[in-house]
């Protein structure tokens, strides 16, 4: 194993040891009670769900399907639960909490939600913020492929200064390039706030589970000619077609205002975008090499035809 995933695994390890001591996993009981961490996770989703099995307990959450069976017998045992024979599969049994089951399970529900605001009340409100959104990447960056759900909107508070921070940390880290590069994308962020045409220039941002993922600007660069500026997309967010999905409402914008072309200027380098704009009907117009951003680069300019 190199050293450098070596290392990074040895933190991703203390993380966990320091988080499951924090909302007391290490514990025999759970908030106190009779019950362990598995049990409550077991009730909470019997609470909140209908028509589960044991099988599907076991599958979801990845337990082993023999000892998700005993926890299930000794919460019928207990009067906690029922089972209903399925209609579709004589094998299978749906399980449902009782009255009982549910009167246990409430104010282990209300302990658990306490423990955590009480957690989170120890912090500043925009630390908690802070918490609530790396919690929300590390969620993201660890779902499974079939959460490929983002939305596309309108830019709100912060944005802009994100886009601008996040283009300077991402291709400093991909490609090496230097402060050059961030000073370009503050200074095009800064045109488009301050000379915003709302009749002829647009701005998406995309959002995943709470967080921005990706940008995209059309604007005016003249009275014939929209320009594409700043795609980007986040490590986290892509392969789930956001790049494409935003050049395309780009397009999709500049032919209902009524320009006549569209324009983009990218550097060779920048093989998956050229791939999108390959796709999306770009052709090269012209290259030119420099070295605005520190290493030597191939500037392209694109276009096409609306």
């Amino acid at each position: 194993m190199p050293d450098e995933t070596a290392q990074r695994a040895e933190r991703v390890r203390r993380f966990n040891r320091f988080y499951t001591r924090e909302i007391g996993v290490l514990r025999e009981h759970l908030h106190e009670s009779d019950f362990s961490l598995t049990e409550v996770r077991i009730l909470y989703e019997l609470a909140h769900r209908a028509q589960l099995t044991a099988s599907d307990l076991a599958r979801e959450l990845s337990l082993n399907a023999g000892y998700v069976s005993r926890i299930v017998s000794r919460f019928e045992k207990a009067g906690l639960l029922t089972k209903k024979r399925s209609g579709t599969d004589g094998r299978a049994a749906h399980l449902s909490l009782t009255k009982k089951g549910r009167s246990v399970f409430e104010p282990l529900e209300a302990a658990s939600q306490r423990e955590v605001v009480t957690m989170l009340e120890r912090l500043k409100l925009p630390e908690q913020h802070q918490l609530v959104d790396a919690m929300t990447q590390i969620q993201s960056l660890l779902s499974s492929d079939d959460e490929r759900s983002y939305v596309l909107r309108d830019p709100q508070a912060g944005d802009m200064g994100w886009i601008v921070h996040r283009h300077g940390v991402l291709y400093t880290q991909e490609y090496g390039w230097t402060e050059g590069f961030e000073a370009l994308t503050a200074e095009i962020v800064a045109s488009f706030v301050r000379n915003f045409d709302r009749s002829c220039e647009r701005c998406w941002i995309a959002e995943r589970h709470g967080k921005v993922v990706g940008s995209i600007f059309a604007v005016r660069h003249d009275a014939e000619t929209a320009q594409l500026r700043l795609l980007y997309v986040e490590p986290s967010a892509r392969g789930l077609g956001i790049g494409r999905r935003l050049v395309d409402e780009c397009i999709r914008f500049a032919k209902q205002t009524g320009y006549a072309k569209m324009i983009l200027w990218t550097n060779s380098v920048l093989t998956d975008a050229r791939r999108i704009y390959e796709a999306a009907g770009f052709t090269l117009a012209r290259e030119e090499s420099h070295e605005k951003f520190g290493p030597q680069l191939v500037g392209q300019t694109w276009e096409r035809a609306l």
